[in-house]
């Protein structure tokens, strides 16, 4: 069994529907959270929905709720749809988040882009430089996250047996019961406080392979302001995809 953390911070999933809104299968994602205490629906940036489902409550409920709610649901994808795009393209002049700083991509000399103290080659400089800093990214997330959590599974005396750093869209990480954790490479764009947070969260789940008040309690135990790293999540998930 896996324990994922999301973008937008949620529970495991318990099950996936499909709702018929507007010519469109919809798919609707059924979360519990303890901490919930009542359903609630919610339209995801990339056209998905979620439910969450309080305590007590059940998937079966959730799915009629879902069901009730559907004139709802559509008015959302209506103004969704409405919106301006945002350009998923990193330009020259982009500003990114990297290790939690907005910075500028700036151009150098000889096929060089610039930001932070990173200098990165580029074969076209006015072409979309996203796949080539997203590949740099990677490979500083690669360097950098395996040890680190690896230095807080040491400290709190949890056995880890792989770590994976992965491109996961919607998750920051996951971690199963025999010990294996991913975390995604977008991490490096987080501030520290958020990053370590994330890490000491897949570790909790070796010791509660649930989201249960009791696993919370381990979770404020080794991070006591974890809220203000979901908090920052939040805020800035838009600019973390």
């Amino acid at each position: 069994m896996l324990f994922d953390f999301f973008l937008k911070p949620a529970r495991p999933v318990a099950n996936e529907i499909f709702l018929a809104v507007g010519g469109r299968q919809i798919p609707v994602v059924i979360l519990r959270n303890p901490r919930a205490r009542r359903y609630v629906l919610r339209l995801r940036p990339d056209g998905s929905a979620r439910v969450t489902v309080p305590r007590g409550g059940s998937v079966a409920e959730a799915q009629r709720f879902a069901e009730r709610n559907q004139p709802w649901l559509a008015r959302q994808i209506q103004r969704q749809d409405a919106r301006p795009k945002i350009s998923t393209e990193w330009r020259v002049g982009t500003e990114i988040f990297f290790r939690g700083t907005l910075v500028k991509i700036d151009p150098g000399s000889n096929g060089v882009i610039c930001f932070a103290g990173e200098n990165i080659k580029v074969a076209n400089l006015g072409a979309d430089l996203r796949p080539a800093v997203e590949r740099h990214f990677r490979r500083l997330a690669a360097k950098e996250l395996p040890p680190k959590i690896l230095e807080f599974a040491a400290r709190h005396e949890l056995t880890v047996r792989l770590v994976s750093v992965r491109n996961q869209k919607s998750r920051w990480g996951s971690c199963s019961r025999r010990g294996t954790i991913s975390l995604n490479w977008r991490l490096i764009q987080t501030p520290e406080f958020v990053r370590d947070y994330i890490l000491l969260h897949e570790l909790m789940h070796l010791r509660q392979m649930n989201h249960s008040p009791r696993y919370w309690r381990e979770v404020e135990r080794v991070c006591p302001d974890y809220e203000i790293a979901e908090r920052w999540l939040k805020q800035h998930a838009s600019l973390l995809r």
